[in-house]
């Protein structure tokens, strides 16, 4: 075993016990998990939702929040909690396929702004015509009083966690 190796171990095997966490710390780690989970299932459920018109979740929510208003790329990340970069292929790849195009910023001379075209909005609109079935089947299953508590709840954490810079104790 190197030394470097050895150095790294007894830093981690040496490190002071975790604090434990308080009742609020640990109700806020399950939701936290509880998030988690839920954001793979309802990516796999989006993918499956655009599958039948060809795209993924990920184009879908460029394509709502183009859809919701006239949007920068940059905005649209923000808006979605993205990266950039990652959005900006997003709408290069949906421009490429004729669902999109950009328009002159008249806020930004380089910023372009991302909007639907007709092709996209007919992709848009037969890919919400299908979540609303979802969404009505699965709200129906779980009840709308327990949803409406859940999403005050999420709220209220994404507020907090906007308030803070990341990491921050």
């Amino acid at each position: 075993m190197s030394e470097a190796v050895r150095k790294r171990q007894h830093i981690v095997k040496s490190a002071p016990p975790a604090p434990a966490r308080s009742a609020e710390g640990d109700a806020f780690a399950v939701l936290a998990i509880s998030v988690l989970q839920l954001a793979g299932h309802l990516t796999a459920a989006g993918d499956a939702l655009t599958k039948p018109v060809g795209q993924t979740s990920a184009r879908w929510q460029v394509l709502a929040a183009a859809d919701h208003a006239t949007m920068s790329v940059a905005r649209i990340a923000r808006a979605l909690g993205l990266a950039r970069q990652g959005v900006q292929r997003l709408a290069d790849l949906l421009e490429a396929d004729g669902l999109a195009r950009y328009d002159d910023n008249p806020a930004h001379q380089r910023a372009k702004l991302l909007i639907l075209t007709p092709k996209g909005r007919r992709v848009l609109d037969a890919i919400k015509a299908r979540q609303a079935l979802w969404a009505n089947a699965l709200g129906a299953e779980i009840g709308e009083t327990g949803l409406r508590e859940a999403s005050k709840v999420v709220a209220g954490v994404l507020a907090a966690l906007k308030a803070r810079r990341p990491g921050d104790v």
